[in-house]
């Protein structure tokens, strides 16, 4: 571009850096798109007072999960407030972008040409209306009063593997061979006809006056496109052995064309019983081979023991075995596995008695007199959490296909830089929560009663059947299909997640959008109940109380018997209540559940509005099933 204009063509919030227009990803402004830079040319010299984010928890996962030790920061996206004043600081700071896709169509004459061919000439040179910046025709042979704009076309080319690329219109429309006159680089227009029968938009050579319509290229019949060429425009390379995977045509908006691959912790205190597995893992030779009848012993006579004073022999040995399995299972993951597990420490703080002592960006309360008597049936624990902090990181996306965030390395990762990063982009933000736990007897005595029953067993099926779709051809090797399946204690879990966070909707003052979950089930061996709805802002402030003050003890009653109570009926019964997943005849993994009664937005649901099922929760048709048989 000329260096005469302006160098900030748009805005964007700095979250979405990570989670909407983050690297590799296409930001769609008013006359034309780009697309987000790599890291490496990220810039944060004229930032003043840039500071990374810290929080060693989660910079440990993005090591893992990257497997790049170098990876030493978590820094938020480059900015800087905006005065309004002409070239001001903000003007010059910002996240690098490129035009894409780089083939432009004259608005008026429907010539289409790459930029590189400079056809299509830019210009952005009023400082306060960045938005106004385009691309327009010079040479237009049709007459306007201003030069025509130039747009971007709506087809692109992308693979599973992350890749992305322009769409090839000259090699299309002479279908792989060289342009009859000899042309190598023949003058193409496109022509958006429009009609009722899907895409219909005509390309031609205006050389050899051949023609084709883009729907040649829009079936399932892959023989029609050539092979992907294995390019990352945002890293401005091509991939140095190629590429094997077949292009798809995308269109210019498509919500597949990025997904971002994040990970997010929140900032707790350590538990007690995480400081005491850290102990006795420091001093793993000395009390490993001591079976817990010889730790009186030790206590009078090993000085190393001094440091469990604070714990009975009974917590210390529950700690050994932690720590041994904890080992074992170590020992037996594959070294390629980049499964990292955030919610462990996190379950631990927010469920431990006494709560841990207030701190900054963490505080939680428990009321006095424990859970409100007329719901001592359905939690045991009820907590206020008043400051909390959430951090998130950027670690790669992919394209096609969204990643899953309980298998990371079934769908590939784009990179984020060309070579190995020393920071990835974070963003942090403030806010608070409410933690309900529920008991564990309770669900163990319902998951031996449902775990036969044919509504769980379709559900297990429809799981499997899932996987079999989406990932048979991914995996090398044995194939398990019910791998990482997130188990009975999940869907009665996370349904009652959704149960409250509709019903704190309507209270609280907050929209469920802006609500958000986390579900704390565990495994067999290290069964767990807990529910954590927060709400969060990225302002220092957080949020205002609304969230947390439906947790008083009043409040909270009257919010679950209401939750509880909804969620026997349905405005779509009875076709919703009747609802179980058919693993053959359709691909969804939820029963009972519909937008009238438990679906909630993208931004709140942990799993995509899976592994839903009122009948677990309340009686709706078999009272078995439920979770709660009798309603608060």
């Amino acid at each position: 571009m000329n260096d005469q204009y302006r160098r900030k063509v748009g805005t964007v919030r700095p979250s979405h850096l990570m989670f909407t227009t983050g690297v590799g990803a296409l930001v769609d402004l008013p006359n034309f798109s780009v697309l987000v830079s790599g890291l490496d040319r990220w810039r944060y010299d004229n930032v003043p007072n840039h500071q990374p984010i810290d929080e060693p928890r989660l910079l440990a996962a993005v090591q893992k999960i990257l497997n790049n030790r170098h990876v030493k920061e978590l820094r938020p996206a480059p900015w800087v407030d905006d005065d309004g004043a002409s070239n001001s600081l903000a003007d010059r700071v910002g996240v690098p972008t490129i035009p894409f896709p780089t083939w432009l169509r004259c608005t008026a004459c429907n010539e289409l040409a790459p930029l590189a061919s400079k056809t299509f000439l830019f210009e952005n040179d009023q400082s306060n209306r960045p938005h106004d910046a385009r691309f327009y025709h010079e040479r237009c042979g049709k007459k306007k009063s201003r030069k025509p704009l130039a747009v971007p076309t709506r087809f692109m080319l992308a693979c599973t593997a992350g890749h992305l690329d322009d769409f090839p219109y000259r090699e299309f429309v002479h279908r792989g061979q060289p342009c009859p006159t000899g042309s190598t680089h023949p003058r193409m227009q496109m022509e958006d006809r429009g009609g009722n029968i899907g895409v219909n938009v005509n390309l031609k050579c205006l050389s050899c006056e051949t023609q084709r319509n883009i729907r040649d290229a829009l079936g399932d019949d892959g023989t029609t496109l050539p092979n992907c060429r294995g390019r990352h425009p945002h890293l401005d390379v091509f991939e140095e052995n190629g590429c094997d995977q077949r292009a798809r045509v995308l269109v210019v908006g498509s919500s597949n064309q990025w997904f971002a691959h994040t990970l997010s912790v929140l900032s707790l205190p350590r538990s007690p019983r995480s400081d005491l597995d850290d102990l006795v893992e420091q001093h793993w030779k000395q009390i490993e081979p001591l079976a817990p009848a010889m730790y009186p012993y030790a206590r009078d006579n090993v000085p190393a023991f001094r440091v469990f004073d604070k714990w009975d022999d009974n917590e210390l040995a529950a700690a050994v075995e932690r720590v041994r399995a904890r080992k074992t299972q170590d020992g037996e993951q594959d070294e390629e596995d980049d499964h990292v597990d955030l919610l462990t420490p996190e379950w631990e703080t927010l469920s431990s008695i006494p709560a841990p002592d207030p701190e900054l960006d963490f505080a939680l309360r428990r009321d006095p007199a424990g859970v409100p008597t007329p719901l001592k049936e359905i939690f045991c624990d009820v907590a206020q959490v008043e400051r909390l902090r959430q951090v998130r990181a950027l670690v790669g996306f992919t394209r096609l296909d969204a990643p899953d965030p309980e298998d990371p390395g079934l769908v590939t990762r784009a990179p984020l830089s060309r070579e190995e990063t020393t920071w990835v982009p974070a963003s942090e933000v403030r806010g608070e929560g409410i933690f309900l736990r529920v008991p564990d007897d309770l669900l163990a005595e319902w998951e031996q009663r449902v775990r036969d029953s044919e509504a769980m067993r379709l559900h297990r099926a429809a799981y499997a059947q899932y996987r079999r779709n989406r990932y048979s051809d991914r995996i090398k090797g044995p194939f398990d299909e019910m791998r990482n399946w997130p188990g009975a204690r999940y869907i009665a879990l996370h349904t009652l997640s959704h149960l409250l966070i509709r019903t704190i909707a309507l209270d609280c003052g907050y929209s469920s959008a802006s609500l958000s979950e986390r579900i704390y089930a565990g495994t067999e061996d290290d069964p767990r109940g807990g529910i954590l709805i927060s709400t969060a802002a990225p302002d220092s402030e957080g949020t205002l109380g609304g969230l947390v003050s439906q947790a008083e003890p009043d409040r909270l009653v009257l919010l679950v018997r209401k939750a509880l109570r909804d969620a026997t009926r349905c405005s779509s019964d009875p076709l919703c209540k009747e609802r179980l997943p058919q693993p053959h005849a359709a691909d969804f993994l939820h029963g009972a559940a519909c937008h009238v009664c438990l679906f909630v937005s993208e931004t709140t649901c942990e799993r995509g509005n899976r592994f839903l099922d009122r009948r677990f929760v309340v009686p709706i048709d078999d009272p078995a099933l439920a979770l709660f048989k009798e309603l608060p």
